[in-house]
């Protein structure tokens, strides 16, 4: 079963289509990642999902009915766009939240989350006085403390140091195990890899990638070696057979041509430096992301 189902929409802002002919669907119960540069149409999708904007074409079922009756108690989103009543206090502004999306035991529920995330002995404090971290994981459980069965994450991790990313990845996480339904977009690739079910990438406003990292990481093939040797980037000049090489300081990665054995490509390098770690690995989930969405895919686009 599928808690939303994309069909062939479009939405267009003037001259701009913002989503052109998209199709997906999300299985209940997963953690759906949507990731895309920045323009390339999530935001606008996931307001779509939400009935904020309305596609010029095409449907989109949410629990199998059509998004205009979609019960939107049974929905939560958290805009990446963050927004509370500053002067009132946490515990008060909750409260008001979970009322106001019919939950259940919203006040127990509210002191649950409140300890959970670490945020008790700021309940009676304005929110105006939290720091920006603070603001963001009770921007959270303004959207969990209803209990949604769908909850749409806009940039749920944007600005949130390590600590309190572990913590909101937990939460996420609690949910799923509880059966909600989860997509969030992320500009970032490890997030996405480490916590996504499924993943979907958005450029240009059309759909590229569709489906587990696996099958994704299957479709490019292990077309890339990672490697550390004695002498860093300096010794990999101009190597037969290599397309590109990322620099990462103590190690880099290569991709190597269609056809090309990476037996040759170590017996090139071995003549040029001493090799202290070599290995043929899937392309990461960023690595495809530049091919797609980077300076190269921008410059073929031109050709």
């Amino acid at each position: 079963m599928n808690t939303v189902e994309i069909d062939n929409i479009t939405k267009t802002f003037g001259n701009v289509t913002a989503v052109d002919q998209l199709s997906l669907n999300v299985p209940s119960g997963s953690i759906y990642g949507f990731i895309g540069p920045n323009g390339s149409g999530k935001t606008t999708t996931l307001r779509m999902i939400m009935n904020i904007f309305y596609p010029d074409q095409g449907t989109i079922r949410v629990f199998e009915e059509n998004v205009l009756g979609a019960s939107s108690d049974r929905i939560a989103y958290l805009p990446e766009e963050r927004g509370l009543y500053k002067t009132m206090k946490v515990r008060e502004v909750l409260r008001f939240y979970g009322d106001l999306k019919n939950g259940k035991n919203v006040a127990r529920e509210v002191d649950r989350w409140l300890e959970k995330l670490d945020l008790s002995d700021w309940a009676d404090k304005k929110v105006q006085t939290l720091s920006k971290g603070m603001s963001q994981k009770v921007q959270f459980i303004a959207t969990v403390v209803s209990k949604p069965e769908l909850m749409i994450l806009d940039e749920p991790f944007s600005g949130l140091d390590p600590v309190n990313m572990e913590v909101l990845k937990d939460a996420i996480l609690e949910l799923q195990s509880q059966g909600t339904t989860v997509i969030f977009s992320t500009h970032d690739m490890a997030v996405a890899e480490k916590m996504c079910d499924f993943i979907f990438m958005i450029y240009q406003g059309r759909k590229v990638l569709d489906g587990t990292l696996s099958s994704i990481q299957q479709k490019y093939g292990s077309d890339t070696i990672r490697i550390r040797t004695e002498d860093g980037i300096q010794a990999l000049g101009d190597l037969p057979g290599v397309e590109k090489i990322n620099d990462f300081g103590r190690l880099q990665e290569l991709r190597i041509a269609q056809g090309t054995d990476s037996q040759e490509v170590l017996a090139a390098i071995m003549k040029l430096t001493r090799i202290e770690k070599f290995e043929t690995i899937q392309p990461s989930l960023n690595d495809i992301f530049i091919r797609i969405a980077g300076p190269e895919a921008e410059e073929a686009s031109h050709v």
